[in-house]
């Protein structure tokens, strides 16, 4: 039944058009008034949760707040053009670009998720001519799905390589009863599952996939992903320096790094190995990294 359902989407994908139905001049390269640009022109930024976050790992490990996604794909979009999250999760991207008038289609390799994600929308009180989509499909398989030049914005966050598929053993799990103490919050076990792989073979299966996505971007539309470094067997493990190298060898050029504090929304941060070891310096931020297919020359 899901086969036929994305071959139905296929074939209708296919054929659509994504068009701007703002009255953006056609210069403009999006819909933010001079105040919200010059906001957006600071390099850290800061979100806090709402109520139709999720906020339950049980029902997703690893969440970013609605607040972040509307940043995201109003800044790097129209009204009326698609945006595309590749590893759509909890399906906060389409609930943003709802919001916002966007078009959007999102892919996961769990259905439960999709589930989700429509459950989410289904809760809205949005109401546009645009539509957004969550189909149970491998991220390798999006350009199935759609034409060239026809994505805006590719905004996503995906699997941070392996850094889930372990125990949980952190301080904020010991004091707070919640059920996460010893828990491996990993997304599957699926062999096509970018949580189970080693940094390497992540980085190189995230070129392989947004290689396949570059020429369904549009010429100069952005590439935005959200990832950070992190800790494990005592090295810091630099995830954005992997992720800069593989997409610039695919053909993406870094335009910007944009800084995500997370200090407003993280809890109980512990003196982590003080006072022998720095081994929790730079936990609370993550990088949103903003690449873009550059014009055609």
């Amino acid at each position: 039944m899901v086969v036929e359902s994305n071959e139905y989407l296929k074939n209708e994908l296919k054929t659509a058009t994504f068009k701007r139905t703002c009255g953006c001049g056609p210069t403009h390269i999006n819909c933010m008034t001079a105040k919200e640009w010059m906001v957006s022109q600071i390099g850290v930024w800061q979100f806090l949760y709402e109520k139709r976050d999720v906020r339950d790992k049980n029902k997703h490990p690893a969440t970013f707040p609605i607040s972040l996604a509307k940043k995201v794909v109003s800044l790097f979009s129209h009204e009326g053009e698609l945006v595309v999250d590749p590893f759509v999760g909890s399906g906060t991207t389409l609930v943003a670009a709802q919001d916002m008038n966007r078009n959007s289609i999102g892919f996961d390799l769990n259905d439960q998720y999709i589930g989700l994600c429509n459950e989410r929308l289904a809760q809205q009180d949005t109401f546009n001519k645009c539509k957004q989509i969550a189909i149970t499909e491998d991220a390798r398989n999006i350009n199935q799905y759609l034409n060239e030049n026809s994505i805006s914005l590719i905004w996503t966050s995906p699997p941070y390589s392996n850094l889930l598929n372990r125990k949980r053993k952190n301080k904020s799990r010991r004091d707070r009863d919640n059920e996460q103490l010893d828990k491996i919050e990993q997304y599957s076990q699926d062999e096509r599952d970018l949580g189970t792989y080693s940094i390497e073979k992540w980085a190189i299966a995230m070129g392989d996939i947004f290689e396949g996505m570059l020429p369904l971007l549009k010429p100069k539309g952005h590439c935005v992903i959200n990832v950070p470094d992190f800790w494990m067997d005592n090295k810091r493990i630099t995830l954005h320096i992997y992720l800069i190298d593989e997409m610039r060898k695919r053909g993406f050029e870094l335009r910007n790094t944009i800084i995500w504090d997370r200090t407003n929304i993280v809890n109980n941060i512990g003196i982590f190995g003080w006072p022998s070891n720095y081994i929790t310096m730079g936990t609370t931020f993550e990088y949103l990294l903003d690449f873009w297919k550059p014009p055609i020359q």
